[in-house]
């Protein structure tokens, strides 16, 4: 069993696991933080921007200055932004047989392997994590296609002029292999390949091994994956949470009395608590509007978004800003608010109970009924409108290199009576506000990640007590800025099996054991014989026919009579006999009560030596060895045959046959 790593984000995974002649891969996520090296892409024109000095070297030998732009003491590419997708080299991906997702953060990078790598299996997700992971996707591929850029920067990837760059565009990796967005066409035939799973269904992969879908409590339809055959189990544990969100709580009983338990996608901020988060993510925004400011909220179009909107449901009207319009604008939003109040049977007890009073799961269908919550695809049309200030706006993208974020960041930047208030964690804020440097408006830091933290993960795994852990490398070392925390990392016994992007691990259990059915006929014709007190043996002999992943015991064909031929034949084909197998020993021979019948046969003289597995007998007078031995016994006698078979079947009387 082999584990490869084609990723090393460790929140946006993609492993393949070659299990019992099958492989299957383990989520494809898109690293989209390689687009923090690129400068934004405003809707309107910026003059900001355009008049950014360009980079040349200081001693003048290498002239990007059409690639790359000079911000604050920084560098980035004047270019579409690239993605840093999953390693494609280290093994055939053609020869994927299943792709399975466990939450639509995971999948952003489907369109690369399905469209591209001759890819003909089948991907299994359940029905939320397709259609909002299709929202995401769709938003992604607006944002980029709506801001066309003229030229496409390449020269600066060259590995020699790389090395030259000021940081951090000189220690980004694999720069190389980065890739613009795909299409819309690309999303749609990509999805085509999804087949629909619920919790809990089992799923058989070509008879060789059965996948099945758990609740994983971190977003609407997250899941987790058991992998077994008959005698195997392997679980896949990818953005869990334990927190009472919206979403389904997580199943954790059945990942008990795993083999291999596979671990990735834990909290990217240990130290910071969610809900200390949301409340001080409420009391920046109250005090940045009272004090006559705007509000910019970064953020996914699903996901994190319903539990801020429930969160200031609450708050609204204690904050005393019930007059305050709060805006989402994405090209999918109306569809990521309908598809959270729909997707009823994957929510908690307590959402589902509502639909069938009925009413909403989310309070955001009472903000929205109230004109309290609007919600627009773009600032263009009916937003500029009824835009009016000051407001509330949740926007995307949370990188703020694409979609309209970045105008709201160019309209408000100059003002520090703005806020910008960070909630999504996949970014660092600093990076994310490179490019806007100098800036004047309010930053505040509020990072929202309910998945597993590592003192809960450790809780866990003491709970369903796998074999081996493998995880990344990462989780097993604190982060570099708290070295000293080592309550920031896994440690158990025996020790995780980490991993990084591009190893290949050996997984470190061997399959023993094979299920076998028996046809009736066969089983009919068995004698079985008592070896012990309630366990008897019998013998077959049989034909073993292995077809799909299936082992099946036919009884032995008979030979077919002979045609009878009125020609006369030179030689007799007669068809071959098929022999009674022989009879199989069991039991051990003792030593004293076997020295007493060589006794009474009169073999007097024999000599015993104790060997580390049995003993060995010399017959002296005979010139004769015994080896009597725990899994055989040996007769070492020359030239005389009447003795040796007389000492066999002295041997054979203190042995059964079977």
């Amino acid at each position: 069993m082999k584990l490869y790593c084609l990723s090393g984000h460790p929140t946006l995974p993609c492993n393949v696991l070659k299990f019992k002649s099958t492989t299957i891969m383990l989520d494809c996520g898109l690293d989209t933080t390689s687009a923090l090296h690129f400068l934004p892409l405003p809707l309107v024109h910026s003059p900001r921007l355009s008049k950014l000095p360009g980079w040349v070297s200081k001693d003048g030998t290498i002239n990007l200055e059409k690639e790359l732009k000079e911000c604050a003491g920084r560098v980035f590419v004047d270019s579409l932004p690239e993605f840093c997708l999953p390693e494609r080299e280290l093994l055939d991906l053609s020869t994927i047989d299943v792709i399975l997702i466990s939450n639509y953060h995971c999948m952003m990078a489907l369109p690369y392997i399905t469209e591209h790598t001759g890819f003909t299996g089948t991907v299994y997700a359940t029905e939320p994590t397709l259609q909002i992971g299709r929202l995401l996707m769709e938003e992604l591929v607006n944002f980029m296609e709506r801001v066309p850029k003229a030229q496409s920067a390449t020269c600066w990837k060259n590995k020699e002029i790389q090395r030259m760059l000021p940081g951090p565009l000189k220690e980004a990796v694999e720069v190389w292999t980065w890739r613009k967005c795909y299409s819309m066409q690309e999303v749609n035939s990509a999805l085509s390949k999804v087949q629909l799973v619920g919790y809990s269904q089992k799923v058989e992969l070509f008879g060789a091994v059965q996948v099945t879908p758990l609740s994983s409590g971190y977003s609407l339809g997250s899941s987790n994956w058991i992998i077994q055959s008959h005698h195997e189990k392997v679980s896949y544990v990818s953005g869990s949470s334990l927190l009472t969100t919206h979403p389904q709580p997580m199943d954790q009983s059945s990942l008990k009395n795993s083999d291999v338990l596979i671990l990735t996608g834990l909290t990217q901020i240990p130290t910071a608590n969610p809900d200390g988060m949301l409340g001080e993510f409420c009391s920046n925004l109250a005090m940045t509007i009272r004090a006559g400011g705007n509000v910019l909220v970064p953020c996914y179009s699903s996901g994190v978004i319903y539990d801020l909107l429930e969160c200031l449901y609450q708050f609204i009207d204690s904050a005393n800003l019930g007059t305050t319009p709060f805006y989402f604008i994405s090209p999918v939003a109306n569809s990521s608010l309908e598809f959270s109040q729909i997707f009823a049977e994957w929510l908690c007890q307590n959402k589902q109970s509502k639909v069938y009073l009925p009413e909403p799961p989310f309070p955001h269908a009472e903000l929205i009924q109230t004109n309290k919550l609007k919600h627009y695809p773009s600032i263009h049309g009916d937003f500029s409108n009824e835009f009016r200030q000051p407001c509330v706006v949740f926007t995307g993208h949370p990188s703020l290199r694409f979609g309209d974020v970045v105008h709201f960041m160019e309209l408000w930047g100059r003002s520090s009576l703005n806020t910008i208030i960070f909630t999504e964690p996949d970014f660092s804020y600093l990076d994310a506000l490179a490019p806007y440097q100098p800036l004047a408006m309010k930053c505040v830091y509020c990072p929202i990640d309910t998945r597993l933290n590592f003192h809960q993960v450790s809780k866990l795994l003491k709970e369903v007590q796998p074999l081996h852990v493998v995880c990344p490398e990462q989780y097993t070392q604190p982060p570099p800025s708290q070295a000293h925390r080592s309550d920031l990392m896994l440690e158990l016994q025996p020790p995780p099996m980490p991993y990084r992007r591009c190893s290949v691990l050996g997984l470190p259990f061997r399959r023993r054991y094979e299920r076998i059915q028996l046809l009736p006929e066969l089983a009919k014709s068995l004698v079985p014989t008592e070896i012990k007190p309630g366990i008897s043996v019998a013998t077959v002999s049989a034909v073993l026919q292995s077809k799909d992943n299936k082992h099946v015991l036919q009884p032995a064909p008979k030979p077919a009579p002979a045609p009878p031929s009125k020609k006369r034949k030179r030689v007799v084909e007669e068809p071959p006999e098929l022999l009674a197998p022989k009879p199989l020993l069991s039991g051990a021979v003792p030593l004293e009560p076997f020295l007493a019948t060589l006794n009474k046969h009169g073999i007097t003289e024999v000599k015993v030596e104790d060997t580390a597995d049995g003993h060995i007998l010399h017959l002296q007078a005979e010139d004769t060895l015994i080896q009597l031995e725990e899994d055989g016994t040996h007769i070492v006698c020359d030239s005389n045959e009447p003795l040796r078979t007389a000492l066999r079947d002295l041997v054979l009387r203190f042995l059964q046959k079977l």
